[in-house]
């Protein structure tokens, strides 16, 4: 990583040295809880919003690192600037460092009470220790309260950027985090009905957070990314941690709903499309979706648009959700 800016070489390796030195000098109350987590808490006199961001949750998507990196050392700059309580999370720290996706198994599928199999994985244990400094950072917070989990997909998509927001919001922080998404420039939402064990489902369900988990374009390289594809991302995260007003969004995000989900039943799992279909790609009612044995997925819309479709996924896990626009 020699060629990596220092502030994202740090933020990769789950480095809060520098950070936390500026932000105690500036009177922050500064926690490492654990590896690749610290909180910055401003001295009390006031009920103050609480962010929690998290980036790295799989090991290679790297975009979202050098965002959060550049926005967080910008902000170390500034310290009075940061008008929020902050938990940063850098996810799967062994993963990052191996390059890889993850170690074990997808730690996006762990925040669950039941894991069967993958119960001794490292996610598994990684999980754990990520459950609980999220619960002690939300414990003593006021009601406003987000979660942004930032990723990249692994596949091109008709969005470039979208994001995937539980239902189960309460309706006020659910229409400021839809804000917040189109001034983000998040082109999609799909609004999910139930848990995938997803880290952001985690918080929204058991800490009240308005929470999504977002999809910032594609799966690359460490210092290699063309962050230009991020400003708006850039601008709107850095306009949240600042307590900024942003402008009115360009465009309203395109709002789906979870039409089904795919769920890989055994090893003779088969997707009825290629590889290479790109997220919300529209199939006809009717249409063959996937087969697994006796069992046959089908289009049950005039109109579903396949997401997240990923056959490689262990037996038991979701292989893709089928969407719909909302109403």
């Amino acid at each position: 990583m020699e060629t990596v800016p220092p502030a994202v070489r740090q933020l990769a390796s789950a480095d809060f040295s520098e950070l936390a030195r500026r932000f105690e000098q500036a009177g922050f109350a500064v926690t490492m809880p654990a590896a690749g987590i610290v909180t910055l808490k401003a001295p009390p006199g006031g009920m103050r919003t609480s962010v929690l961001v998290s980036v790295g949750v799989h090991g290679d998507e790297t975009g979202p690192i050098e965002v959060l990196a550049h926005v967080l050392d910008a902000l170390s700059r500034q310290p009075a600037a940061l008008a929020v309580d902050l938990m940063v999370c850098v996810g799967n720290i062994d993963a990052i460092a191996a390059g890889k996706r993850f170690i074990d198994a997808d730690l996006n599928r762990m925040f669950r009470a039941q894991r069967g199999s993958l119960a001794g994985a490292a996610e598994a244990a990684r999980a754990d220790v990520m459950v609980q400094a999220t619960a002690d950072f939300f414990a003593g917070a006021g009601p406003v309260r987000w979660h942004l989990d930032l990723h990249t997909a692994i596949r091109p998509s008709e969005y470039p950027t979208f994001a995937v927001v539980p239902e189960l919001i309460a309706d006020g922080p659910k229409a400021a985090l839809i804000e917040w998404l189109g001034q983000a420039a998040i082109g999609a939402i799909i609004l999910n009905p139930q848990s995938a064990g997803t880290y952001s489902y985690y918080s929204a369900e058991h800490h009240g957070a308005a929470a999504s988990t977002v999809e910032l374009g594609r799966v690359g390289t460490l210092g290699q990314n063309d962050l230009s594809q991020f400003a708006d991302v850039d601008r709107a995260l850095a306009g949240l941690l600042r307590g900024a007003d942003l402008p009115a969004a360009a465009a309203a995000p395109h709002v789906f709903k979870v039409a089904q989900e795919i769920i890989k039943l055994s090893d003779d799992f088969k997707m009825a499309f290629g590889r290479e279909t790109r997220n919300f790609t529209a199939l006809a009612a009717g249409a063959v979706i996937a087969t697994d044995g006796d069992t046959t997925y089908r289009v049950q819309h005039a109109q579903e648009l396949v997401v997240f479709p990923n056959p490689d996924v262990r037996v038991g896990l979701r292989a893709g959700l089928m969407v719909v626009r909302s109403a």
